[in-house]
């Protein structure tokens, strides 16, 4: 019997994919796992499996058969590496031909209950009394982080028969890179202080090492040598890329990890199963809401449905959560009395349990994005649009502009188009709006839409069925008075008011001909209007930031607000050079001196801002 066709589109899930790094996971038409994947940018290796040409029979079965994929977003590509690892171990898909076990994974192995603890890579089991840290990706890895380790603290990384046997010191002593603890030309209390820097510096709390760096660079500087302060910041910067932040196994606990996104009258629950400190699995839920609940109300109902009729076994003992709910004990006790557990709900977490909760929060936002614009979803709303604009005419063309600006400087107007298929981004532009009063919105409407449908009628390209505008009665007859002025007659003109709560759901559309009307919360052509909206509103400020940024022709760290002179200067000592700072993460941000999280998390949104 020949097995029936997919639904899945591969043009409009891949528009929509993210560039990050992460796990790809791809299932059939029955639910079933067929494939797990990592990648360093997402978008660009799922493309690969729908090329037209140059690809193996064996992937085009699989292909075949993918009828849904659901992404996770890691912090790096090493980390993507070790949760594929995990995930293929637990799911087994069957085009996952390679499996790995642990051995696969190095450590950083140090001993203990020897006069001079050793530094090792290590594979395999771990038998030999000490302590582990890792996994690493690789052996690569693990190699520079023991060199630079053997450069700042001179622990021993020879063998054990080599050590007991020495009676003068090795070239390492010679050049520095060992303490010399074989003939005793260290004393046992430094050692020991070397061995306990180390293992903070493996742990990840490396401050003091970090500190002492940053000083011998700042004295090195202020005695112009400065190739002896280069040094130095190299060393700063070495530090940050060996100091590998493992959060995909991480603690011995077991916990769910629970996330939700809401958007446009849709929703996604994304879940990561930790068991014993390491994730096992994720899935994303997409649960039917026709009230359009907010983020905390579909995970309180996600909660109560998912493990309520669930096995004691399956429960874990903590379940962390994106939202904070009001009856979390409410449900936890619940959750109790149904699976005799004592189970936590938990909302506020740090560590790396906060990293996993980021994980969690950021594969439901993209799976969101690929959920609101899938082809059928898409289909639906159009048609749910047609309906509820009481018009005859068949919409496959829908343009919405915005305006974008900070104080009246440097306006930036965006126009994005959506047709049936989803977003059209090759059509999307973005105009710079001049010769204006700063601050006026509508003539910045008004040129914006001058030179769009102008150019339009010059090149006899297509024009749109709807044109959207945000904003109410006063852009929507600006919008009017030009198309008349350009005689073009034959769009419908809808404004998108925000409603007097200003809240999504409440939008108040005004037509051409001056009447009003709202619609449901739960309408399906809101739920595409607002869509529409939202990426018009994103791209207009996409734009105007970036104007603004060029204008002031200042350097990237200068560009953001609230970051001065002091802050400036402790970012880059903390971090050794601005390149290590555009790779921090926000945590890693947050260590600076002087920098907080509600900091960190503003630069690092101005240094990745698209």
């Amino acid at each position: 019997m020949a097995q029936a066709p997919t639904t899945f589109d591969a043009k409009s899930f891949l528009q929509n994919l993210t560039r990050q790094p992460g796990v790809y996971q791809m299932y059939s038409d029955t639910g079933d796992i067929l494939y797990v994947g990592k990648a360093k940018n997402l978008r660009n290796r799922v493309a690969s499996y729908f090329r037209s040409s140059g690809i193996s029979s064996k992937t085009q079965a699989l292909v075949k058969r993918i009828a849904s994929i659901e992404v996770t977003i890691t912090p790096s590509e090493a980390e993507a590496l070790v949760l594929e690892h995990n995930l293929i171990k637990a799911q087994k898909p069957p085009y996952n031909i390679l499996l790995r076990d642990d051995k696969s994974f190095p450590y950083v192995y140090l001993s203990e209950g020897e006069k001079h603890p050793r530094l090792a890579l290590h594979r395999g089991p771990k038998k030999n009394k000490g302590r582990y840290f890792g996994p690493y990706p690789n052996a690569g890895a693990v190699r520079e982080s023991l060199n630079f380790l053997q450069k700042v603290f001179g622990v021993r990384q020879c063998e054990d028969s080599v050590y007991r046997n020495r009676t003068r010191p090795c070239l390492l002593f010679q050049i520095g890179r060992c303490s010399g603890p074989c003939v005793e030309r260290v004393s046992e209390g430094d050692y020991a202080e070397d061995v306990q820097h180390t293992a903070m510096f493996l742990e990840g709390r490396s401050e003091l090492l970090n500190q002492r760096l940053e000083q011998e660079m700042d004295a090195a500087s202020q005695a112009l040598a400065f190739e002896k302060a280069a040094a130095y910041r190299d060393r700063i910067a070495s530090l940050r890329q060996v100091q590998a932040q493992q959060i995909i196994e991480s603690g011995e606990h077991s916990m769910d990890v629970v996330a939700c996104e809401c958007e446009a009258g849709a929703s996604c629950v994304h879940v990561l199963y930790v068991r014993q400190g390491r994730i096992m699995g994720s899935k994303s839920y997409f649960p039917k809401d026709k009230l359009e609940s907010d983020a905390a109300a579909t995970l309180r109902a996600f909660l109560a449905h998912n493990y309520l009729g669930g096995s004691a076994m399956d429960t874990p003992l903590q379940i962390i959560v994106s939202q904070q709910l009001d009856d979390a004990e409410v449900i936890a006790q619940a959750v109790n009395d149904a699976c005799g557990k004592s189970v936590k709900i938990i909302a506020n977490v740090r560590t790396y349990k906060a990293k996993w909760l980021a994980m969690a929060i950021q594969a439901a936002r993209s799976n969101l994005q690929g959920h609101l614009n899938h082809a059928q979803t898409l289909l639906q709303r159009f048609e749910a649009l047609q309906l509820a604009l009481d018009t005859e005419e068949v919409m496959t063309r829908i343009e919405c502009f915005d305006i974008s600006h900070s104080s009246g400087e440097k306006t930036v107007a965006s126009c994005v188009v959506f047709e049936r298929g989803g977003a059209l981004k090759s059509d999307y532009r973005r105009f710079n709006i001049d010769g204006i009063t700063p601050g006026d919105d509508y003539a910045a409407m008004e040129q914006a839409l001058n030179r769009r449908y102008s150019r339009l009628q010059k090149e006899a390209k297509k024009m749109p069925d709807l044109l959207l505008i945000d904003g109410g009665a006063g852009q929507l007859g600006k919008a009017r008075a030009v198309l008349a002025e350009l005689g073009i007659d034959d769009i419908y003109l809808v404004g998108v008011a925000k409603g007097t709560t200003r809240k999504p759901g409440f939008e108040t559309l005004v037509f051409a001909d001056g009447s009003e009307r709202v619609l449901d919360s739960d309408n399906s052509a809101l739920h595409l209007i607002q869509q529409v909206r939202d990426e018009a509103h994103r791209f207009a400020i996409t734009g105007h930031k970036q104007r603004r940024d060029v204008a002031r022709k200042t350097s990237t760290l200068e560009a953001i607000e609230g970051v001065g002179p002091k802050r400036r200067k402790a970012l880059l000592q903390y971090f050794g050079g601005l390149q290590e700072v555009m790779r921090a993460g926000v945590d890693d941000l947050a260590k600076v001196p002087g920098i907080n999280k509600k900091t960190a998390q503003h630069i690092y949104s101005a240094l990745h801002s698209e």
